[in-house]
C-alpha cells in the first residue's frame, strides 16, 4: 500500500509540473510547426516578386485536381487558384510566426489544408490531419502571450483605458 501511495505522489507531482509549463510555448510552437511547411511551400511557387514560378502553373494547370465524390474536376480559373494558393503560402506563416492575426492566418491554412486534401487525398494521415489539427488549435487558442496579437492587445487595451479617463 505504501509503494502505491508513494507512486500516486510522484505521479501527482510530475503533473503538476508539467501543467505548470506556460500555455504561450506549445502555441508558439505550434505557429511555427505550422508555417513550415507552407512557407517552404510557397517559395516553390514563385520565381521572382508576384511572378508564378513555371512549375506552379503546369501543376495547377495540367496535374491538379479537386477529388470529389469519386470524381476528379479540373481547379476552376487554376493560374488564379496557383496564385492565391502561392500568396496564402507565403503570407499565412508570416502571420502565423509573428503571431499577428493568429486565428484568422489559422483559418485562412484551414480553408487551404482542405483544398489541399481535395486535391493529394492521399496526404491525410501524414500532412493534412496534423496541419488541420494545428490550424484548429491555434483558431480555437489563438497566437498565445508570445504573439503580436496579445501584445497589441495590451497596447490598444491601454490606450482605451488613458483615453477614457475623464479630464479635470
Amino acid at each position: 500500500m505504501m509503494i502505491i501511495t508513494r507512486l500516486t505522489d510522484i505521479v501527482g507531482r510530475a503533473d503538476r509540473l508539467l501543467a505548470s509549463i506556460p500555455a504561450a510555448l506549445p502555441l508558439l510552437c505550434l505557429r511555427l510547426a505550422l508555417a513550415i511547411p507552407f512557407w517552404r511551400s510557397g517559395l516553390t511557387k514563385w520565381d521572382g516578386f508576384l511572378n508564378l514560378s513555371s512549375g506552379a502553373r503546369y501543376l495547377f494547370q495540367e496535374e491538379f485536381r479537386l477529388h470529389i465524390l469519386g470524381q476528379a474536376f479540373p481547379y476552376p480559373a487554376p493560374l488564379t487558384m496557383a496564385f492565391l494558393a502561392g500568396l496564402g503560402e507565403v503570407l499565412l506563416p508570416v502571420f502565423l510566426v509573428l503571431g499577428l492575426g493568429t486565428r484568422f492566418a489559422a483559418l485562412g491554412i484551414l480553408a487551404m489544408t482542405v483544398i489541399i486534401q481535395l486535391t493529394v487525398p492521399d496526404g491525410l494521415v501524414n500532412f493534412h490531419l496534423p496541419w488541420f489539427a494545428m490550424a484548429l488549435a491555434l483558431l480555437v487558442y489563438g497566437g498565445g502571450t508570445l504573439s503580436a496579437d496579445r501584445l497589441l492587445s495590451a497596447l490598444f487595451t491601454d490606450r482605451l483605458k488613458t483615453s477614457a479617463r475623464p479630464v479635470h
